[in-house]
């Protein structure tokens, strides 16, 4: 039983009837309202998150949960300008601290606080996928600014004092490039609209899965699942309605490869998803766009508005009685835990993003109890070739376990980043060599959730029999300290933990805590042991892949670049993490103890004590 919503300003609650009938007071359209209600007000005060629960018949309790889930919902007060300063890797070695600290000064505000008198506020987000143009900086969730540097902080600081709107900022530092330096048939090959669906529906259904399945195509997010076989599953499921849902939440630091598929080839993802509806019987179909792309939402919409035009959406496409499949586009809110199929689901329902318990799998029971088939943004483009061109056309590229071309995500210690599109088997050292990288330490592979190469494996090749990837690779040349990288990868994962399980939500944190102290020059060879502990128990018990793969960049470290954590060992027995004398200051005050016994020096003697 839902409480009335207490008093608002009349405004604020026309506001809030707005949008309840502009979704259709759906419960599971729940982000999207909040979404679309912060845009208008800036925050989300309880008086909204109350008549919300109200109108939707939910608990106060379970809309405040939602709304404090994301991280680009605020349930206080925020700056008019909120400023996002993308906090990867990539752009801390481009400077982005740096940068951070002159704007604050400039703007008289602390990180991480909204100003006096509430006019800005200032602080990091993990990647806003710009990380071949970076330092980023995303405003207000909605508009971006890439290359930042001296004279752009600057410049920003002073039309945010004259309080010109961030759509009124200089156009060409909101230029996003599309960086592509080596096209292949992904990047380079457009198709006509409609040409690859007009082959499938001259196929069949059925035929149409054959076709997919004889391809070999895996899924291009990292998990590498067949394409064709999960599409099968989704189709004998049962059920009279079946969901197609393309996974747009690219929020892997490093990954940017997306971003450049929907900008210049929204038809061919939204061509795919519409093969796959086709194939497996499907009348509704979801693009879930990261938070952070926001920007691109215009654009897609007018897309798939003129899609419908050609009838290659809607009812009846290209003719066929029955063939009836529209698309909806729902943006995230800042979670990288999203990208997980099972928990993207349950955002699309208007839920906190909870990865779920499997099984069953979504393929059985997906989006409000459907079958439903999720699949990345490159899977989708490249079932759209596949059926334009054939299953064995895809499967003559690549290796016999991994058919096809994949799309690289290159940033970091390189002179040309951007996007590289190989047949699966190149080696990294072609990579390296392609993009301008020289002196190359390490690599890492599909993000921090992958894999790190030293030099003495860039002979491997790209492939799910070798070295699996989601797109992304980061070059850090010899003059990078490895165990920064792992350190701040750590971060990002105990930043973006969804909480849900005990391993994942403490484990994460107890990794930043032991290498912050060894940062700290208070480190000993039992925090590597425990550090090394931490790793197995995460793996063996988390909730979900993500909370599992959290470790992988501190485990390759380790074993890699082993002297990068000898440096900061100072001792090999047990070193507190904090002063413990210090910790007995207010003690010698009160009791007036000045003499040499009332200090407790820290030692590494594991004989000595008081």
């Amino acid at each position: 039983m839902t409480m009335a919503p207490p008093s608002a300003p009349a405004s604020v609650r026309q506001a809030v009837e707005r949008t309840l009938a502009r979704h259709g007071a759906v419960p599971h359209r729940l982000v999207q309202m909040l979404r679309e209600l912060q845009a208008e007000l800036g925050w989300l005060p309880r008086d909204v998150l109350a008549q919300l629960a109200h109108a939707l018949q939910r608990s106060q309790a379970d809309v405040e949960g939602v709304a404090s889930f994301y991280r680009f919902f605020h349930t206080q007060p925020v700056g008019e300008y909120r400023l996002l300063f993308s906090d990867n890797i990539t752009d801390r070695m481009l400077g982005n601290q740096a940068l951070l600290e002159r704007l604050c000064l400039r703007l008289h505000v602390r990180p991480g606080q909204t100003r006096h008198d509430g006019r800005v506020s200032v602080t990091t987000t993990s990647c806003t996928g710009l990380g071949d143009q970076g330092p980023a900086l995303l405003v207000n969730h909605h508009q971006v600014v890439t290359r930042l540097d001296e004279a752009r902080v600057d410049e920003i600081a002073r039309l945010i004092e004259a309080r010109v709107p961030a759509t009124e900022w200089p156009a060409e530092w909101q230029q996003v490039a599309d960086n592509i330096r080596r096209p292949g048939p992904l990047l380079g090959e457009s198709l006509a609209p409609g040409s690859a669906l007009a082959s499938a529906v001259a196929r069949g259904p059925r035929l149409t899965l054959e076709e997919v399945e004889a391809s070999g195509l895996r899924g291009r997010g990292g998990a590498g699942f067949s394409t064709g076989l999960k599409w099968a599953l989704c189709r004998d499921a049962p059920g009279e309605q079946h969901i197609v849902v393309c996974n747009a939440d690219e929020g892997e630091p490093g990954t940017f490869k997306d971003r450049v598929l929907l900008t210049r080839h929204a038809d061919l993802v939204f061509e795919g998803m519409t093969v796959a509806a086709w194939a497996i019987g499907a009348r509704q179909g979801f693009l879930y766009l990261r938070g952070e792309y926001r920007y691109l939402l215009e654009s897609l919409e007018a897309v798939l508005a003129r899609r419908r035009e050609q009838r290659l959406l809607g009812a009846n496409i290209l003719g066929q009685a029955g063939f009836d499949f529209d698309i909806e586009i729902h943006l995230g809110a800042g979670a990288y835990v999203c990208g997980e199929e099972s928990a993207l689901i349950e955002s699309l329902e208007g839920q906190r993003g909870t990865p779920r318990i499997r099984p069953p799998f979504p393929v059985e029971h997906g989006y409000l109890g459907h079958p439903t088939t999720v699949n990345n943004v490159e899977t989708f483009c490249a079932a759209a070739h596949i059926l334009a061109k054939g299953g064995a056309w895809w499967a003559a590229m690549g290796t016999r376990k991994s058919s096809g071309s994949k799309i690289h995500s290159i940033s970091g210690d390189c002179t040309r980043p951007g996007l590289y599109e190989y047949p699966f088997g190149t080696p990294v050292a072609q990579m390296l060599e392609d993009c301008g990288a020289s002196d190359t330490q390490a690599v890492q592979v599909g993000g921090p959730s992958g894999t790190t190469l030293s030099a003495m494996e860039f002979g491997r090749r790209i492939a799910f029999e070798d070295v699996p990837t989601a797109g992304a690779l980061m070059v850090f040349n010899r003059s990078r300290d490895m165990f920064e990288v792992a350190r701040n990868f750590a971060h990002f994962f105990a930043h973006e933990s969804c909480g849900f399980c005990t391993p994942c939500r403490v484990g994460t944190e107890l990794v930043v805590r032991q290498l912050d102290k060894l940062a700290a020059g208070r480190g000993s060879r039992m925090d590597v042991e425990q550090l090394q502990q931490l790793d197995v128990l995460m793996h063996a018990t988390t909730h979900c892949g993500l909370g599992a793969a959290a470790c992988n960049p501190l485990r390759d470290t380790i074993a890699k670049f082993r002297p990068a954590y000898e440096r900061r060992l100072t001792s090999l027995h047990f070193v507190p993490g904090f002063d413990l004398d210090a910790e007995l200051a207010d003690a010698r005050i009160l009791t007036g103890r000045t003499d040499t016994h009332a200090h407790l020096p820290q030692t590494d003697d594991p004989a000595w004590h008081p």
